[in-house]
């Protein structure tokens, strides 16, 4: 069973197979396979605990709903692990609370439906052949909440959300890494071969492998090494809106594709958020960000439109009801992450680049790992790094982007 710590002068471990800089499911998932690979594996990751920063301010949730082939290849695959959980970390009856409620995606603009309609036809293409094209009266027949403006939409039963902290727990316990948090990584050390350790504020570890998954801090850890990435830190708020008896419980997460709004229930209660195309790019990323205080009356405002109840639910609201937060989601030039060796620096591996780092985390972390071994090609990986040198363009422009 892995161990979660806080390392002393006496526990501090010296060496290592890999090292994996960053403890949130991306990376943890990454640490998992890399264990389960035979590596003496060793994540640092410098806050309290893991999956605390961005991780669990996601919408926590998966889909198989994805046009960009990379993309959806790595979210069946991740899926898969989701669903047979407990049997893949090895403990029998472990729980990360999954719930098969849906993603609905739904449009109130009749310019859309062509594109609606192309995007399921994509998603069959790609072997997600049970995602629905629903017109917007089979969509309200089946979601009677929703308004009558809205004309078209995704549908797949088995998306949903789950535990980000008790998947990311359990990849954490189902394998033999040792995880040393409150521990800041400080450079990446390297010689004639490439890296050879990782220095932290406890201590140095060498090795001869590092997997910078270091979510919105990834660029800083990659300057270690004299690398500048194409990433794109940018700040991603939520609330939490506790008691509202007026939102449905059996809802599906329902997704406002003209304005970028969404909404899920969640413990009698609902999350909801917005994807703000005007938030800039967040140059220093902060350990805690802020939120904004008119948030979620913005929020409430733009879900209004496509379910009307919520007006209802703004109306009645107390303060108290309401609990923001916020975490980050880091954009790549084609949206897609950053998954691979870098042949400039041997050994040193990415693992970043993420909006959608949940829903693929466990395929990521799998591929991550099956590099590092031999066990795939550098070639094979679509998502390798070296893919704008190589002038390689990758699908994406999908209007599910960032949900």
């Amino acid at each position: 069973m892995g161990r979660v710590f806080i390392p002393s002068d006496e526990t501090f471990p010296d060496t290592a197979d890999a090292v994996v800089i960053g403890g949130g499911i991306v990376g943890v998932a990454t640490a998992f396979w890399l264990s389960r690979g035979g590596l003496d594996t060793v994540l640092v990751e410098m806050r309290d605990g893991l999956s605390t920063l961005t991780t669990p301010e996601s919408i926590e949730s998966f889909r198989a709903q994805f046009t960009e082939p990379a993309l959806s290849e790595l979210a069946q695959e991740s899926i898969d692990v989701f669903d047979d959980f407990a049997d893949v970390i090895g403990i029998p009856g472990y729980d990360i609370d999954m719930h098969y409620q849906g993603y609905l995606f739904v449009t109130e603009d009749a310019d859309m439906v062509d594109e609606v309609k192309g995007a399921v036809e994509k998603h069959h293409e790609l072997g997600v052949t049970d995602s629905e094209f629903l017109t917007g009266d089979q969509a309200r027949k089946r979601f009677p909440y929703l308004s009558e403006t809205v004309v078209a939409g995704t549908f797949r039963q088995k998306d949903g959300w789950l535990s980000t902290h008790e998947a990311t727990q359990g990849f954490a316990k189902g394998c033999d890494a040792h995880f040393l948090v409150r521990t800041k990584v400080t450079d990446v050390l390297q010689d004639q071969e490439g890296v050879s350790g990782v220095e932290t504020d406890r201590g140095t570890i060498a090795t001869r492998t590092v997997v910078n998954a270091a979510g919105p801090f990834a660029g800083k850890v990659a300057e270690m090494v004299g690398l500048e990435l194409p990433l794109e830190p940018v700040r991603r708020q939520k609330v939490f809106l506790s008691e509202q008896p007026r939102v449905p419980q059996d809802a599906p997460l329902t997704i406002d594709i003209v304005r970028d709004a969404y909404w899920r229930p969640e413990t009698d209660g609902a999350y909801i958020a917005w994807v703000d195309p005007d938030e800039p790019v967040d140059e220093d990323p902060a350990e805690d960000p802020y939120t904004d205080p008119h948030f979620a009356a913005i929020v409430l405002d733009k879900l209004r439109h496509i379910t009307p109840f919520w007006e209802e639910v703004a109306m009645n609201l107390k303060r108290s009801d309401v609990h923001p937060s916020a975490g980050y989601y880091v954009y790549t030039p084609d949206d897609q992450p950053l998954i691979g060796p870098v042949p400039e620096v041997p050994g040193f591996y990415l693992n970043c680049g993420y909006w959608a780092g949940v829903m693929l985390s466990p395929a990521a972390g799998r591929r991550v790992a099956d590099l590092v071994t031999g066990a795939m090609k550098p070639e094979d990986n679509i998502l390798r790094p070296t893919r704008y040198e190589e002038g390689i363009v990758l699908e994406g422009g999908s209007f599910l982007r960032g949900h």
